[in-house]
């Protein structure tokens, strides 16, 4: 059965092939490092072996001609590559980016950081129903993995060298990874500098100079692993041109907490107990899917012991987080402008959590 499903697949590709070639050839498949990126197409639509995006070949050597750090932003979607900056100059940053048709010099902005897959390119699309709605310019950030692993990107360049293979044990056919916290080893990057958070002041400069905007600061959302990075962006940064911060269905939490460490709480961390006033002042949205609970099997959910105190599940851990920090901001007597939202009917999707974003940033009054 196995084989005649594989023999099936190479028929149907064969044909797609010979008719292809067959077409006048203006289109090709976005590139996805398969065979169908040798494929040519008459008309636009999608790839019908991977389902890509088909564009024009001029489209296609302008791809693969980007230039790191020369900006060019035109009305519709597009990208551009930046270095890594400081620590990382080897490194690039490809920013999808939609600037809609109102644009104007006035127009918000508002950066997008994506899940564990990096997918800058599919979390910019989310949002261009938005972004041609309210008239917002979208820079989407895509890490590759290759360049950027878990510590680099989940845990933000504060903590490197995790030993990740030794401590972390995913349970098959789940999307559950289990920690054994007394194996876990790492190092702490005290270099504020080299965090990821950096970026996203330097993005936003590097569009306001090309595009000559008015803006002063920008609005960010990130979901899952993008999620993580804005919750600890609230608590590590001291200081950046972000206005609202949304971190959408984080898998776990580093608490504003001296009882855990590293990437728990802050015990070991380069933090200090005066930075919590100008924190629990920061407009950072905890936004939470209603279905992003126990049933819910997107994206990977980690446990340990310190992680299961948060809650068995991500709406539980959300919860948890806000919760823990107002406590923690009453008893100290400090001002408190983190907001939980919690998304009806919604799991682990980015695109539902995305529009919620929206909807908070661009219509309600609470904001």
């Amino acid at each position: 059965m196995k084989n005649k499903s594989i023999f099936l697949s190479i028929f149907i590709f064969a044909v797609l092939s010979i008719a292809c070639q067959k077409q006048d050839g203006k289109y090709v498949c976005t590139p996805c490092d398969q065979s169908c990126d040798a494929l040519f197409f008459s008309k636009p639509g999608v790839c019908p072996h991977c389902n890509m995006k088909l564009i024009k070949k001029s489209e296609l050597k302008a791809k693969k001609e980007l230039i790191v750090n020369a900006i060019n932003i035109n009305e519709g979607s597009g990208e551009f590559l930046i270095d890594g900056g400081v620590g990382n100059k080897e490194k690039t940053i490809k920013v999808y980016y939609h600037k809609p048709k109102n644009y104007r010099p006035e127009s918000r902005i508002l950066i997008v950081v994506p899940g564990a897959g990096r997918n800058g390119d599919s979390y910019r699309n989310a949002w261009i129903e938005e972004s041609e709605k309210y008239g917002v310019l979208i820079l989407s950030l895509m890490y590759p993995e290759k360049e950027y692993d878990f510590g680099a990107y989940h845990l933000c360049g504060i903590m490197y060298d995790l030993d990740i293979k030794n401590s972390i044990e995913y349970v098959e056919n789940t999307n559950v990874a289990n920690m054994d916290e007394s194996k876990f080893t790492f190092k702490i990057n005290e270099n504020s500098d080299e965090w990821i958070f950096n970026d996203f002041d330097r993005v936003f400069d590097l569009t306001v100079q090309k595009l000559k905007s008015t803006q002063t600061t920008y609005d960010i959302f990130g979901h899952s692993a993008g999620g993580q990075i804005l919750h600890r962006m609230a608590i590590f940064q001291k200081e950046s041109k972000a206005n609202y911060i949304i971190a959408g269905n984080s898998g776990f939490y580093t608490l504003p907490s001296n009882d855990f460490i590293l990437p728990f709480g802050v015990k070991n961390a380069p933090f200090h107990v005066e930075y919590l006033p100008s924190i629990f002042k920061k407009k950072l949205i905890v936004l939470i899917g209603e279905l992003d609970n126990a049933t819910e099997k997107g994206g990977t959910l980690l446990h340990s012991v310190s992680v299961d105190k948060q809650g068995l599940h991500r709406l539980e851990r959300g919860t948890f987080f806000f919760k823990y920090s107002k406590a923690k901001a009453q008893e100290m007597g400090l001002d408190f402008n983190w907001t939980l939202k919690i998304v009806p009917n919604t799991g682990h999707n980015h695109k539902k959590i995305g529009d919620a974003a929206a909807g908070y940033l661009y219509e309600s009054a609470e904001l």
